[in-house]
């Protein structure tokens, strides 16, 4: 499966980033980093500078009928840089009305309000974001990971670096029941 991996160019927490992407590849899938620029993502860890990324594909050009799921890492500035573009914005939105699966981590949940996604929705997310998520609709949970099917699609959600075991193996599971 194609997994896509959705991010800005700088403000990725990037352990969000490549655990989630390890675990996709260890699985036999292909992970596809689309980014809102062409060139590098730069990676963080917190707030500190740390790896760069090639991007594979830039999200205008990207497409979600090419992709059997979306993971969204979180850091946060990634997902508020995201949710100011409109075709990133777009294209999070095209997985939920083609009923593909979606996975978001930490602060990711940012750029799923502005696509108006989450109304209905169960769900976790890094703690101050719990406002946001019920300003918008949906139920906020602390839980080290959440699976909902209250909707079109999957949506499993997670707190914080610390969930990526967790994380990684419910995605991968969901995903693979999605079929994509």
């Amino acid at each position: 499966m194609r997994i896509a991996f959705l991010t800005a160019p700088e403000g990725v927490e990037q352990v969000e980033l490549t655990e989630p992407w390890q675990a996709a590849k260890d699985a036999g899938h292909e992970p596809v980093l689309v980014s809102t620029q062409s060139g590098e993502i730069q990676g963080f860890d917190h707030l500190d500078k740390a790896d760069t990324f090639p991007v594979d594909e830039v999200v205008g050009d990207a497409s979600a009928d090419s992709f059997g799921g979306l993971v969204l890492p979180g850091g946060v500035a990634n997902p508020d840089f995201l949710r100011t573009d409109e075709k990133a914005v777009a294209f999070v939105k095209d997985f939920f009305t083609q009923g593909r699966p979606v996975a978001a981590i930490c602060h990711a949940p940012w750029t799923l309000i502005e696509a108006d996604v989450v109304r209905g929705r169960t769900m976790t997310s890094w703690p101050s974001l719990r406002t946001d998520l019920r300003n918008a609709g949906a139920t906020w949970v602390d839980e080290q990971v959440k699976v909902c099917d209250a909707g079109d699609n999957t949506l499993v959600t997670s707190r914080k670096p610390d969930d990526l075991k967790a994380f990684c193996e419910t995605y991968l599971a969901e995903f693979a029941k999605a079929g994509g």
